[in-house]
């Protein structure tokens, strides 16, 4: 495979340069001198910004964009093989990466790559360990899932050692990485439109630890099922981390007004320092549990760590606080499968209101079909329940699933839950039903939260 080497700087053009993943990493390699053009549908402001930057792009695909002087393609999982920039490229010969694969290479320009992976709370913790890295002055290149407001948007270009991203478990893409921490948050079924099953999505957990290397560290959740087979024969060191029990571990859990807590460190079974946090939830509790164990490791005082906790407030769209109009307060949070959705509803239950309505939109046909249960399950932890279409995404209609089939479910066990298809109607229901003091979730990882947003504005 093609390698980057930030010593020997190139040319290479991005195909979709202007998708907030892909427009980060041509931005760590246009701060290491390589030539960088790209192409995308229209522009945008990442594609203002890279341009100013000093990238050359241009708008529309075609064959003609793919020149003689460029020395390597990137491109994303949304081109497909047909596309005339990707066909050009391949009938030059010209190495191709994927994005992920790209995002391998630039890692192993790096002493310190750390990859933080799980089916969940990987984009909260990577952007924990953000920072207690930046309150450490570690000074590390960051690229994260969200938006983190506190580095302008979601990468970091620092000038150490040290590289933190966020390692994604759907399509296997995490396996192009070669961490030297690599931390495993959770295993769960998720994305079975790709994944087999739970053992399928296991096996491939179990191919990303076999990514450390020998002088590298797994930091494990220790509640994970058989967690043997994920460190047997492993040489590297593992460390464990859970909210109770583990290694690392959290005790004398305590909450504010607002569902934040604060903890004692447990290590090794040894106080190690009271912990505050500025988001709230128990889950929270757990991904700092293991952003301080990955500290550790690259050790940050603990006053520095204490400082980046309780400096985190939150990514775009974790339980992040919209807004108020008339006395409700809108929130938006970014979980799409149930584990998350009981995580953010059982934080909701400590913030101060009357009544949670959750606006909950299904993300994808296959997810919503597989887990129909478990949804029900879980979206009855909130006080009443209003449910939009399926967010297709990446699907087709051809299951036999609907949001009014979730709702048939939630209605069952005793909820209040209502059903609407389009937006106009559910924000004209909610002006209707809710009151002062009332909390507005709004829940998924698609475009529900354009409902609070519209809301907000109009009143």
């Amino acid at each position: 495979m093609y390698q980057i080497n930030y010593n020997r700087p190139v040319h290479v053009h991005f195909i979709g340069i202007g998708g907030i993943s892909m427009s980060g990493l041509a931005a760590i390699l246009l701060n290491e001198n390589f030539t960088i053009s790209g192409s995308d549908a229209k522009e945008s402001a990442l594609t203002i910004w890279l341009s100013k930057l000093g990238a050359s792009i241009v708008y529309g695909q075609r064959a003609s964009n793919i020149t003689d002087d460029i020395d390597a393609v990137v491109y994303t999982a949304a081109i497909h093989p047909d596309n005339p920039e990707f066909l050009a490229a391949q009938k030059k010969g010209i190495p191709m990466l994927s994005r992920a694969e790209l995002l391998g290479q630039l890692m192993r320009n790096y002493n310190m790559p750390v990859a933080v992976a799980g089916t969940h709370g990987k984009t909260t913790t990577t952007s924990m360990l953000a920072h207690l890295m930046m309150a450490g002055g570690l000074d590390p290149t960051i690229s994260v899932g969200g938006i983190l407001q506190s580095i302008g948007g979601n990468i970091r270009i620092g000038s150490s050692d040290v590289f933190l991203t966020e390692a994604c478990e759907y399509t296997n893409s995490f396996l192009e990485l070669s961490p030297s921490i690599g931390i495993i948050l959770n295993i769960e079924a998720d994305h079975l439109d790709f994944f087999r099953d739970l053992d399928d999505i296991r096996h491939s957990f179990r191919r990303f630890a076999e990514k450390i290397p020998a002088d590298g560290t797994l930091i494990l959740e220790s509640g994970i099922s058989d967690p043997e087979f994920f460190t047997r024969n492993l040489p590297c060191r593992v460390v464990t981390f859970g909210l109770h029990s583990g290694g690392y571990h959290a005790a004398d859990i305590t909450y504010g007004e607002c569902g934040t807590a604060s903890f004692t460190l447990v290590k090794d079974g040894v106080p190690s320092g009271t912990y505050r946090l500025s988001v709230p939830g128990e889950h929270n509790v757990s991904n700092a549990v293991a952003a301080l164990a990955a500290g550790d490791l690259l050790s940050i005082p603990r006053e520095k760590m204490a400082a980046g906790l309780l400096d985190f407030t939150g990514t775009d769209r974790r339980f992040q606080k919209k807004g108020e109009f008339s006395g409700i307060t809108v929130v938006d949070d970014y979980a799409h499968h149930p584990t998350e959705i009981r995580a953010t509803l059982r934080a909701a239950a400590n913030y101060p209101k009357n009544t949670l309505w959750c606006v909950f939109q299904p993300h994808t046909y296959s997810r919503t079909k597989a887990l129909l249960d478990d949804f029900a399950e879980a979206l009855s932890l909130a006080d009443k329940v209003v449910l939009a279409d399926i967010y297709a995404a990446r699907e087709s209609d051809n299951l036999g699933i609907s949001s009014d089939t979730l709702r048939e479910k939630i209605a069952a066990k005793g909820k209040d839950v209502w059903y609407f298809p389009t937006f106009g109607e559910i924000e004209e229901f909610l002006l209707k039903n809710c009151a002062p003091g009332d909390i507005i979730l709004t829940m998924g990882a698609g475009d529900i939260v354009k409902v609070g947003e519209d809301l907000l504005k109009k009143h």
